[in-house]
């Protein structure tokens, strides 16, 4: 994997993760309690052996880099091992991203420092687990310019995708970005490729198209220009049907695990299958385990100060220095340190670190962002009217506490 770069984008503003992203880009934003969005397109890397990555940030970059700095030392510099974050370095133009293709063409320097035979394109934003080295192994195999990775979708729903239509080698023969009539997959029409947006370029190829993309006035989007251009234009462009690493043992064989967290809606149904009986993504699975920063501090507990006050947790994930102590935790995720008092109630909930919920509260379907203090007897996500007056609620009903909020 030496001759394998992996440009990981994680730039995104997040707009429709707000108030989420207000002070942290979107790849930053934590799930699972314990771990980052990012977490998982790394271990992707780390698990598939690609050891050289370059981690290409914009908004809001602080907390992102961080986090990699803190968690991600697991590459031996000698064996030309690393983990860079790279700012926009307005090297070739005085200007931000403005679009996945811009930020390529504004970190070519990389790669011609570099001089990998392949690069990989990844979005720091979704999630999902999946051996990268297989992919290579195809795109080398089929002598390819680049080679996108599909999952297979109902036709009905691929207007909402990016969507390759294919020869039955698997070559592109066309790529249409949320197209109104998606392609069929030769043989299953009933089915459409979709883009997962995961790419293994040539590197010739790729310095090649995104230079020439700069020059037009497109929206410099991989999905929107250069990948229909590089398909109009003869390129060997080539569908990699995604092979899931993500081993459930009650998933249906047949069944694939992609998210591509965008939403409020998207993040917290991610979130609320962790703590299923079932999960259909699995934390525990050793084969393919997803890193994540080694938090400081003891271990979760539970406390019961005399008859009356015994704590509840039912399907519920506690990270480390959590505390329920006399409460009733339901379906729901405790951050780092966060601490429910006696009497109090969370339900279908997401608390990020370092959040203290009073006694007599009421949460449910709420997501409470880091550093908030809930004063005893509140009650958010029973009275949504009363909710969008204080804080944020999304069109499912979905309140979701900004970082901070000082509630009295």
């Amino acid at each position: 994997m030496q001759n394998t770069i992996v440009m990981l984008l994680a730039g995104g503003q997040g707009e429709r993760l707000y108030p989420l992203t207000r002070d942290r880009a979107k790849p930053s934003v934590p799930i699972g309690g314990v771990y980052r969005i990012i977490d998982f397109a790394l271990s992707n890397c780390i698990n598939s052996g690609l050891r050289r990555i370059l981690v290409l940030t914009q908004y809001k970059s602080f907390s992102l880099q961080r986090h990699i700095q803190s968690t991600w030392e697991l590459f031996n510099p000698v064996m030309g091992e690393y983990i860079d974050v790279i700012p926009p370095q307005q090297r070739n133009v005085s200007r931000w991203y403005q679009g996945t293709a811009d930020a390529i063409f504004q970190n070519i320097y990389m790669l011609e420092q570099e001089k990998p035979a392949y690069v990989v394109i990844l979005s720091g934003d979704h999630i999902y687990k999946m051996d990268y080295s297989k992919m290579l192994d195809f795109h080398i195999a089929n002598n390819a310019d680049l080679t996108i990775s599909c999952t297979t979708v109902p036709r009905a729903e691929a207007f909402r995708f990016g969507v390759a239509g294919t020869d039955p080698d698997g070559r592109i023969n066309r790529f249409v970005e949320k197209p109104k009539d998606p392609p069929g997959i030769p043989g299953d029409e009933e089915n459409s490729y979709s883009s997962m947006g995961v790419y293994i370029f040539s590197t010739e190829m790729l310095v090649r198209r995104v230079i020439e993309d700069v020059k037009t006035d497109t929206e410099h989007d991989f999905g929107k220009n250069i990948i229909p251009r590089m398909v109009r234009s003869g390129d060997r462009v080539f569908a990699y049907p995604f092979e899931d690493e993500n081993r459930s043992p009650n998933r249906p064989a047949n069944e694939v695990y992609w998210r591509d967290i965008g939403t409020i809606e998207s993040y917290y149904d991610a979130n609320m299958d962790l703590v299923k009986v079932s999960p259909q993504f699995n934390l525990y699975d050793e084969h393919w385990p997803i890193h994540r920063r080694s938090q400081p501090g003891p271990t979760a507990r539970t406390l019961a100060h005399d008859k009356g006050r015994d704590p509840v947790v039912i399907d519920s994930l506690l990270s480390t220095g959590a505390v329920v102590s006399g409460a009733r935790v339901v379906r729901s995720i405790l951050g780092p340190r966060s601490f429910v008092h006696s009497w109090a109630s969370v339900e279908d909930s997401i608390l990020f670190d370092d959040v203290e919920v009073g006694r007599n509260c009421k949460i449910r379907r709420a997501i409470i962002d880091k550093h908030v203090k809930i004063p005893a007897n509140t009650e958010i996500g029973y009275d949504l009217e009363l909710d969008r007056q204080r804080f944020t609620v999304s069109p499912e009903g979905i309140v979701v506490v900004p970082k901070g909020l000082a509630l009295k």
